[in-house]
């Protein structure tokens, strides 16, 4: 999970570098390609009947068209707001997704869980600073790319009920990559040979990370990795600073850190109510 995380975010700062002279259509075009070049492959080994058959395909076709616009508006994000900064504000994702869980999922949310959520949200105001310049469009993609991830993590999660992983794997690849060859051709631009590479390192990286977080579910249950995502937080906010010189106040680390805290509390919780499950029955289990 950390090898996972660890490539996530150095696909962050080679998309940041990208983005300086391309579109984010056209670098995740170019990312879909390979991914659902590598899903087709797949695919033609396993059958597509089989590894596309699901309960819910409009809901997968939806997460997938969902994602592939999320990677271009964190692309464009980076560009803007900077790999730290954007980053910084995705923090609050997995709190939004609890939060979210009971009014879209049915999944009941105690008053504890509901405290870690207002104060990561209070350490959300602290990093976007309403009122101050930095509160910009690019702040308003970062807010956006984050609560489109979220949404895509609830809609994977509802899947998951009827659908094996791979088929949201397959779905994710495929769908991308039709959506991405729609979009991402009008936006084509000439890259360098070095920005080539650059390129070819993204792609390989991200069919490398999807392996490893794959790899890492295949091992343990994903409410005990799931704190680990935060270790790409802390991972990025460094590269932003180290590699692109990014500045990084004093406030947007306060409040990362306050939505971290905050975030590790919500899983801790939602472990302790699993365990509670697990051993007793349900009218003893604390609802909070």
């Amino acid at each position: 999970m950390l090898l996972a995380m660890t490539i996530f975010s150095f696909q962050g700062v080679l998309s940041t570098a990208l983005a300086a002279n391309h579109s984010p259509f056209f670098i995740a075009m170019w990312r879909y390609w390979v991914f659902g070049l590598v899903c087709l492959v797949m695919l033609w080994r396993t059958g597509f009947s089989r590894g596309l058959k699901s309960g819910q395909p409009f809901l997968q076709i939806i997460r997938s068209i969902g994602l592939s616009l999320e990677i271009c508006i964190a692309i464009l994000s980076f560009h803007l707001v900077g790999l730290a900064g954007t980053t910084a504000i995705f923090a609050f994702g997995p709190l939004l997704v609890v939060a979210l869980s009971g009014p879209l999922l049915g999944e009941h949310v105690g008053w504890r869980r509901w405290a870690a959520i207002g104060v990561g949200f209070i350490g959300m105001l602290l990093i976007i600073r309403p009122g101050s310049q930095t509160l910009n469009f690019g702040v308003g993609m970062a807010i956006l790319a984050m609560v489109m991830f979220a949404l895509y993590g609830l809609a994977t999660r509802r899947v998951a009920e009827t659908d094996p992983a791979m088929t949201s794997f397959y779905f994710t690849g495929v769908c991308g990559a039709v959506v991405m060859t729609l979009i991402g051709p009008w936006f084509w631009s000439t890259m360098t040979p070095f920005e080539g590479v650059l390129m070819a390192t993204l792609c390989i990286t991200g069919m490398l990370g999807h392996f490893t977080l794959i790899k890492a579910l295949e091992m343990a249950e994903a409410s005990s990795l799931q704190p680990f995502a935060y270790f790409q937080t802390v991972i990025s906010m460094s590269f932003g600073v180290l590699i692109f010189r990014e500045i990084v106040p004093a406030s947007t680390v306060f409040g990362g850190a306050i939505v971290i805290s905050a975030g590790l509390f919500a899983f801790w919780r939602e472990r302790v109510r699993a365990r509670q499950a697990a051993k007793a029955p349900p009218a003893l289990i604390d609802p909070n």
